[in-house]
């Protein structure tokens, strides 16, 4: 199976892939050559390209089985709107790269995909499943429950519970962008996996009544 993972990072999602099927060939995409660098030490059997995953989504899409995308988050965030009245706070447009990859592989694509992102401070311009603090568009349905609810529980700035809850030390990253910023947004790999399995059609026990692929 092959698959491509955008706008990479350091691979939250991807992290479990493997205890569910050993035999696949995963192509991440990532702008940040550090987060790269780091993605490619975590997974040394995955090709790891650094680009413009927006754009390589356009060109390739058609090499692939799986496809998720993660795209940036900021402009969408809640967090965005709350501080609009911060004179300090740059205002900016929501990135519409988001939508537009969601009706591009919903209209183009004949595999299997997800666009995940933050529950954002407008309603949803294109119906999505919430799960936790995240909307998922997909084209095959998700359990109920798909990862765990505890990382509200810890601040940008809690560093070591954050690397503890994703199995990932991030002091290990020296890029440009903040850690916090970076363990923050890292999707949680119990998602990632269940996610995927459901992707594949692997329904769990608890799930049985939950899971059906279209």
């Amino acid at each position: 199976m092959k698959i491509l993972n955008l706008y990479a990072c350091l691979g939250g999602n991807r992290y479990k892939w493997n205890e569910v099927k050993e035999d696949i060939e995963v192509t991440a995409i990532e702008l940040d050559p550090e987060l790269a660098r780091l993605y490619q030490e975590r997974f040394p059997d995955d090709k790891v390209i650094i680009t413009d995953a927006h754009q390589y989504l356009l060109d390739h899409y058609k090499e692939y089985d799986f496809i998720w995308s993660s795209p940036p988050c900021p402009t969408h965030s809640k967090l965005a709107i709350s501080m609009k009245n911060k004179d300090n706070y740059k205002k900016n447009y929501p990135d519409m790269k988001l939508y537009q990859e969601i009706l591009f592989l919903k209209h183009y694509f004949n595999g299997k995909y997800v666009v995940e992102n933050v529950i954002p401070y407008y309603e949803p311009l294109i119906s999505a499943k919430k799960r936790g603090r995240h909307l998922y568009w997909t084209n095959f349905n998700l359990p109920n429950k798909i990862g765990r609810n505890n990382v509200d529980n810890f601040s940008k700035t809690d560093i070591e519970s954050l690397s503890n809850y994703h199995d990932y030390n991030f002091r290990k990253y020296k890029g440009k962008q903040s850690i916090g910023k970076v363990a923050r947004n890292l999707v949680d790999y119990e998602a990632g996996k269940t996610i995927f399995e459901t992707m594949l059609g692997i329904v769990r026990k608890e799930n049985i009544n939950q899971v059906k692929l279209f």
